[in-house]
């Protein structure tokens, strides 16, 4: 493999005079990584294989549902007993990727014995399906291979939806943590790897010096970036079931992708009525990508529990930011409203600022999430169109980047 020349100027040239030439790289022989189910999967869903996507939306909605298994029977005699009662249950998504028809057909034709029929044989074969390519096991629950696909699905879902805004673009120009190059100055006491190679030799050569002097050394001067943690705070509990919580799920993929890209951590702190899940700040957007799709709604709401559990995570050295997303009071505890204030004064010592993004609070949520954020010196946003969530999250990361 060659590597591709430049154009070049007359200093260019005058450098590669100094500088020996790249020779052809090596080649090296070996046999090819054995691939994985992720990587099959990705591979199936990019190739736009309709079966495997639908597969794995179905298995998503179900865990977003809270439904613990997919059993034919029991859901066929739940539609059949009483469909608008299964049509809440379920949900739209379930139902039509279990049978293949839209719900409003269904409900018209749910009580002709002929169609009934059918659909029975729709759900069983959809489900054996799952079973053939091991997404759930024989009971019908979930495997791990299918919350793979889950989370994988989600994923490309929702750089669908984000890259016509111009929010899943890759950005040409590589950053580090220790910022852009943006400038160039006197090396002095600067890392060696900051050391502008070419420019030193150009200047060597305006000098008119045959070899190369100390004060000739020139190093990049970047702009400082330092690192920066921020935890997801997800309130799963019963009232964000459904599509509240999907679109949750969603905002912290946007999150992940965005934030680790650029080389900062990303953690998860999932709570209802305890803390259920959590990551600590981390660079491992499959980690996270995975514990997103595993998010089940829970009953009650405890935010202080949530706030003290991300101070815990937090690393001490870098700036510190929790983004809470809620539809509700908290609801756990004694006095839920004072302990949570409580544990913000805790995380503002411990230099956490807190944002929180409120989906159609009352009157009385959005007095305390003002409270929340005014005593965690973040943002409050209120969210009444749930398709505007992800690019809240993103919009409150990027006001973190920018101090």
């Amino acid at each position: 493999m060659v590597i591709p020349s430049l154009e070049t100027t007359k200093d260019d040239e005058d450098v590669e005079r100094i500088i020996p030439k790249l020779d052809d790289v090596d080649e090296h022989s070996g046999k090819l990584k054995k691939q994985t189910d992720e990587d099959k999967l990705m591979h199936s869903i990019l190739d736009d294989d309709k079966e495997t996507i639908s597969d794995g939306r179905l298995i998503s909605e179900s865990v977003t549902q809270g439904i613990g298994s997919l059993t034919p029977d029991m859901i066929f005699q739940n539609l059949i007993k009483d469909y608008k009662l299964a049509k809440k249950l379920y949900g739209e998504t379930i139902i039509r990727e279990l049978t293949g028809y839209s719900p409003n057909y269904i409900e018209k034709n749910i009580n002709i014995p002929e169609f009934r029929r059918e659909l029975q044989k729709k759900i069983n074969e959809k489900i054996d399906g799952l079973k053939d390519e091991g997404l759930v096991n024989k009971e019908g629950t979930i495997t791990d291979k299918g919350l793979t696909l889950s989370a994988l699905v989600l994923y490309v879902e929702e750089l669908d939806h984000l890259i016509p805004k111009g929010f899943g673009e890759r950005q040409s120009k590589k950053k580090t943590i220790y910022g852009d190059k943006e400038d160039y100055k006197i090396f002095k006491k600067d890392r060696y790897r900051d050391l502008a190679i070419k420019q030193t030799i150009k200047q060597s050569l305006r000098r008119g010096h045959a070899e190369i002097a100390s004060s000739d050394f020139v190093a990049y001067d970047r702009k400082s970036e330092g690192k920066i943690s921020i935890i997801y705070g997800i309130d799963a509990s019963g009232s964000m079931k459904g599509e509240k919580l999907k679109i949750a799920k969603k905002a912290g993929i946007a999150l992940a992708f965005k934030a680790i890209q650029e080389k900062n951590r990303v953690g998860i702190v999932v709570f209802g009525s305890d803390i259920k899940e959590y990551v600590p700040p981390t660079l491992d957007f499959l980690e996270l990508l995975r514990r997103l799709s595993e998010i089940r709604a829970s009953m009650e709401t405890d935010i202080a529990k949530s706030i003290i559990k991300a101070v815990e995570l937090f690393p001490k050295h870098d700036t510190k930011h929790l983004i809470l997303l809620t539809d509700a009071l908290p609801t756990k505890g004694l006095i839920p409203e004072n302990e949570t204030l409580q544990a913000v004064s805790k995380a503002r010592s411990e230099r956490v600022t807190i944002s929180l993004v409120g989906i159609n609070l009352d009157t009385k949520g959005m007095e305390l999430a003002k409270k929340i954020t005014e005593l965690g010196q973040g943002k409050l946003y209120k969210v009444t169109d749930l398709e505007t969530v992800d690019k809240i999250i993103l919009e409150d990361y990027a006001a973190i980047k920018s101090g």
